[in-house]
């Protein structure tokens, strides 16, 4: 199964500022990326610890509905310890319907643990387990009339989610994953696999891992999109462009990438890379022009 190459702009909440997503918001529905994406944590992470300015991700999902128009959005990905799965998927409904059916569903295990610290979070210790069961109400939430559920972790009783989501049957579920037990997930229930990390050999590896998974649960592994999110300074365009193509040569076709800086710099670079959106596409173009001769 071939899928099209896809580009996606992702300003993640942290160390930015409203004016800052809204322009890259803007940028990305008028230059004609595909996708647009925010991250989902409630206190900062990397270098410069935990307490610098950061915005939730679920509301500013809410917000790129309405400050846009055809770009589909998301959020790369959810930490499902931080949220019934409930509330997740009534979210996740909300936000549907706000963008008139543009939401790709991003989820994942979870992993930043002072956050589980400091905001009395349970469940890092069970994580996959949770995301597991996690995934089976959400759809189940989505697609039936009433939910019930008694897991581990989870328990649904006569549970009722209306509306439905506009898309039917549900909002593609990104699945972000890169451990063994988090990709046997991707292979049952993942439309898009996100894989961790920007290096093209690790994720052939971890794409060969996800392959083997799809076949003990006797998936096809060419229905599951690949997804990765990478940096690129603002420099040059034809590293830029080559590193694309060294991901679509692995069948990454899925490619987010990462603004990352202070105040203004991540729309400049976003507008940078709306100028280049048709060289990146153009890969695609030479990819199968190699493959017919």
């Amino acid at each position: 199964m071939t899928h099209p190459l896809r580009f996606g702009l992702k300003l993640s909440g942290q160390d930015t500022t409203i004016d800052a997503l809204r322009a890259v918001w803007r940028i990305a529905d008028d230059a004609g990326f595909d996708h647009v994406w925010d991250f989902d944590h409630l206190a900062s992470i990397g270098e410069g610890g935990p307490d610098r300015p950061i915005y939730e991700g679920w509301t500013l999902q809410a917000a790129m509905a309405e400050a846009t128009k055809r770009v589909r959005i998301g959020c790369l990905v959810t930490g499902n310890t931080y949220r019934n799965p409930a509330l997740l998927a009534k979210q996740a409904v909300t936000v549907d319907h706000l963008s008139g059916g543009r939401l790709e569903f991003g989820i994942g295990a979870a992993w930043a643990e002072i956050e589980h610290q400091m905001y009395g979070f349970e469940g890092l210790d069970h994580r996959v387990g949770r995301l597991s069961e996690s995934l089976r109400i959400i759809k189940s939430l989505w697609t039936e009339e009433r939910t019930n559920f008694d897991g581990r972790y989870y328990h649904m009783k006569d549970a009722i989610a209306n509306p439905k989501p506009l898309q039917k049957p549900y909002p593609p579920i990104w699945i972000g994953a890169s451990g063994e037990t988090t990709i046997r997930l991707v292979a049952r229930y993942a439309d898009v696999w996100n894989a961790a990390g920007g290096d093209p050999q690790r994720t052939k590896e971890l794409s060969e891992k996800l392959e083997q998974a799809c076949a003990e649960v006797g998936r096809d592994a060419s229905e599951i999109r690949r997804s990765v999110q990478f940096d690129w300074d603002g420099k040059s365009a034809g590293e830029l462009i080559e590193q694309s193509g060294a991901f679509l040569e692995r069948g990454i076709t899925e490619q987010v990438i990462y603004l990352r800086g202070p105040g203004l710099e991540p729309v400049a670079r976003a507008e940078k890379l709306a100028a280049l959106l048709p060289d990146l596409r153009h890969n695609q173009s030479a990819e199968s022009s190699t493959h017919r001769r």
